[in-house]
């Protein structure tokens, strides 16, 4: 299987994650429930993850005083952000490619649990 079919089978499988959340919660409770249920479903699934993963920034050889964290990062490949929003605004965007820019991850996905149903959206760097 090449690397494009791999990071397509894993962004499904945390999309069909999401959605499972979504069915059985709903919409309308804060991100950090979301986020606790995405932990439970990929402790129980045995996916690798790794959540709340803090990057830092380097410039010209110096850590700055600011850094990012990304919501979770699964697979050690895909940065997942989770938002409980009416819409999903273009910083939000921007955000997920500057931690794909920074973590060299190559797929980043934004799962938006405040709708009638899950809205996922891939952003690629």
């Amino acid at each position: 299987m090449n690397k494009e079919n791999q990071l397509n089978e894993m962004s499904y499988q945390i999309i069909g994650i999401g959605m499972e959340i979504h069915r059985i919660l709903g919409k309308g409770l804060l991100e950090v429930v979301y986020k606790d249920a995405l932990e439970f479903e990929f402790r129980q699934m045995g996916i690798p993850f790794e959540r709340e993963k803090k990057y830092d920034i380097i410039y010209k050889g110096h850590t700055l005083p600011h850094f990012y964290y990304a919501d979770f990062v699964v697979f050690d490949k895909i940065i997942l952000e989770v938002k409980a929003q009416n819409r999903i605004a273009e910083g939000q965007y921007a955000c997920v490619i500057h931690y794909l820019a920074i973590s060299g991850c190559p797929l980043g996905l934004i799962l938006n649990f405040n709708a009638a149903s899950l809205i996922p959206k891939r952003v690629v760097f």
